[in-house]
């Protein structure tokens, strides 16, 4: 009698521990899958922008590889240059800040361009006769398999006066290299060896 209650107590042993045992693992299961879910759900987050919208709601924008986005960048880096370097207004302050945002954007090359406009006296003309001159900027065309990304950028000027409106095509060359990204140069590219290789009229229009 009492060697069967000892063969008893040490099968009540053995399922006991075969119990701590089986739990031991589950709990190990249990916190290994918390643990890979948490850090799953950690990685989602970081993949996440949180932009606040006039200080009033929150939205998420899903960030997207950079690779993806980074041709999309280079054209508008390239497109945004353009925009300052030829939008003129007849106003010395306005042509000064516009091309400053503009050298933020590029090198010695776009400096050497404004440089020879200015000492023709072009920008001068532009103020004396009250001229407003813009640019539409109609592709932007990169060889992104190459680096630096040679661009090559098509557009037209449009050229308003009191008396006529001159449109002007306007083609124009450089290369692209990356750079760091700042509040002044938010796309990280920088414009090397810019060159205006077309800019002719093509219609003037009387007003």
């Amino acid at each position: 009698m009492e060697f069967k209650t000892l063969r008893n107590i040490e099968n009540s042993f053995k399922q006991i521990r075969l119990f701590t045992f089986v739990f031991a693992v589950l709990c190990f299961a249990v916190v290994g899958v918390v643990v890979y879910k948490s850090y799953e759900f950690a990685e989602e987050q970081r993949q996440k922008i949180y932009v606040l919208d006039n200080g009033k709601s929150l939205m998420v924008a899903l960030s997207q590889d950079i690779a993806i986005n980074r041709p999309v960048e280079a054209r508008e880096h390239v497109r945004r240059f353009h925009e300052l370097l030829f939008t003129v207004a007849p106003d010395k302050n306005a042509i000064e800040s516009n091309v400053k945002r503009a050298f933020n954007l590029a090198d010695q090359s776009a400096f050497d361009y404004y440089k020879d406009l200015q000492e023709k006296g072009y920008y001068n003309r532009i103020i004396s006769g009250n001229i407003q001159q813009r640019i539409e900027v109609d592709s932007v065309v990169a060889d992104f398999n190459t680096y630096p990304y040679p661009v090559r950028t098509y557009g037209r000027q449009f050229i308003i006066r009191s008396s006529n409106l001159t449109v002007r095509s306007l083609i124009t060359t450089c290369t692209l290299v990356n750079s760091v990204r700042s509040d002044s140069n938010p796309q990280g590219f920088t414009i090397e060896k810019f060159n205006v290789t077309e800019n002719k009229d093509v219609e003037t229009v009387e007003r």
